[in-house]
């Protein structure tokens, strides 16, 4: 059976260890402030942080399923191309907060 490329769920390769295969969210380039200023990709800005979705994870992931929206610095990444699209390859460690359904309110998470 081949893979769809098309979509995330058949990406034909296994992570292993602890990594962490994300879509970035959005456009890369420029932005809108919360007033609809465009803020242009040049500008210089202090370090921020990234979202981006979990699209696959390896065997010893334990915070993390694929879906999750996660946190991480943009920074700190490693980039691949599969099928003609960019995905960015994070170990679980340099993800910051994960966003989903199933976290709880009340939990301090697997890491402070």
């Amino acid at each position: 059976m081949t893979a769809d490329p098309t979509t995330d769920s058949s990406l034909p390769i296994r992570l292993l260890h602890d990594r962490v295969l994300v879509r970035l969210e959005g456009a890369e380039g420029e932005r809108r402030s919360t007033a609809g200023i465009v803020i242009p990709a040049t500008a210089a800005m202090g370090r921020r942080l990234a979202w981006a979705t979990a699209v696959g994870v390896g065997p010893h992931v334990r915070s993390i399923v694929t879906g999750d929206r996660v946190l991480f610095d943009p920074e700190d990444r490693s980039e691949v191309e599969l099928h003609g699209r960019e995905y960015v390859l994070l170990r679980e460690r340099d993800v910051h907060a994960v966003a989903a359904q199933r976290v709880e309110n009340d939990g301090t998470g697997l890491y402070l």
